[in-house]
């Protein structure tokens, strides 16, 4: 814990740890997503589109969104887009907000299916546990956030890594012979830069904690590591799955699935206890975006968010993500998340590559970036 709380620790890691635990449940966390923008053109293809165009978009978008931050003093979305697109910074969280909806729904199926398929609990029993989960670490604020989010990522690193290194001990030859046999389908680079547009989603969700750093060289190295520490984890499973290349493809929790060919009843229970603090990881990091958002806007007019309201906010927005959940996993990442990608490359991607390189070179002289 103490290396967790070192300034070097918050000012160079903490941001790309932040960033894996909030990406992980909407990103790769069940499985389901890995397949359908990578895994789905061949073993091989996929990779490149995960390594080349994925992680690379991550870490330059990341070292430009970091630094613009730190010049702007920006740690919540509202003034992060004023900052960015003006007046017409709205248009950023008509997107976000439906994004935010959405991964809440998919991680909200994700609790339901792991407890119920694999504890025999009730699937609801799965959103009332992370709605209190969510609910207090939302009542405690960014500190303890903070430290829940980077120490159940190095545990997940921990486990990811375990949970590969088992897979190619057991699935080597068949892992090995998918990535030289299987072809490369067309469509590879465009499922990665999709993969990477709607992930960039969950990067407001990262401000909160960007205000340990002070320096220009801080911010880009964190946010080149970022992409890295964000997609290694990522990376693990997809090696790992490729070994079960075409049944994995028609699987709605590809996780689960690869654990139970695996066969080791013990590291089954662990990586599903894993999986659903995952679940809580990102839905805590979409949450306090929205909260750090409305205290922003309170602060501007001499008020601010009360610690129980944060829970309330929490539960209002995860009830309404568990509405969306009932339409299933696979329709929702394969239908929502590629159409949301679009969104997000115009109002963010677009901007920031360009508008907010400009903002940046132009207060190159001011003090506060030096």
């Amino acid at each position: 814990m103490s290396v967790i709380s070192s300034p070097g620790f918050k000012k160079y890691l903490l941001p790309g740890f932040v960033f894996q635990s909030v990406v992980i449940a909407g990103g790769y966390g069940t499985g389901r997503e890995i397949v359908e923008f990578f895994l789905q053109y061949g073993p091989l293809g996929g990779l490149l589109g995960m390594l080349l165009l994925s992680t690379l978009i991550w870490s330059l978008l990341l070292a430009v969104t970091f630094e613009f931050s730190r010049i702007f003093q920006a740690y919540d979305y509202r003034t992060f887009f004023m900052k960015l697109l003006g007046p017409f910074w709205p248009a950023f969280e008509i997107i976000y907000i439906l994004f935010l909806l959405l991964v809440l729904a998919v991680i909200g199926s994700a609790a339901g299916v792991l407890l119920k398929d694999n504890f025999g609990m009730p699937y609801f029993l799965g959103v009332i546990f992370m709605l209190i989960a969510v609910g207090f670490l939302t009542f405690r604020g960014s500190g303890l956030i903070e430290k829940f989010l980077s120490g159940w990522s190095i545990i997940l690193y921990i486990v990811y890594g375990s949970f590969l290194v088992v897979s190619i001990l057991k699935f080597g030859p068949a892992i090995r012979r998918n990535f030289i046999e299987e072809p490369i389908l067309s469509g590879w680079a465009l499922g990665g830069f999709k993969y990477a547009l709607y992930n960039m989603g969950v990067i407001p969700a990262v401000f909160f904690c960007l205000r340990h750093i002070k320096k220009r060289k801080e911010a880009v190295t964190a946010g080149l590591l970022g992409g890295l520490i964000g997609i290694l984890p990522g990376l693990f499973f997809y090696i790992a799955i490729a070994g079960f290349y075409r049944p994995a493809l028609e699987q709605e929790v590809p996780s689960v699935f690869l654990l139970q060919k695996i066969g080791f009843p013990f590291l089954l229970i662990i990586f599903q206890i894993v999986l659903f603090g995952t679940l809580i990881e990102t839905g805590t990091g979409i949450i306090h975006s929205v909260n750090e958002r409305l205290q922003a806007a309170l602060k501007a007019h001499g008020k601010s968010l009360k610690n129980w309201q944060r829970p309330i906010v929490a539960s209002v927005l995860l009830l309404a993500g568990l509405g969306l959940s009932m339409f299933g996993l696979i329709d929702l990442i394969a239908k929502g998340y590629g159409t949301i990608s679009w969104g997000f490359f115009a109002v963010y991607f677009i901007p920031i590559i360009t508008i907010g390189i400009i903002k940046i070179k132009k207060n190159r002289a001011n003090k506060i970036i030096d």
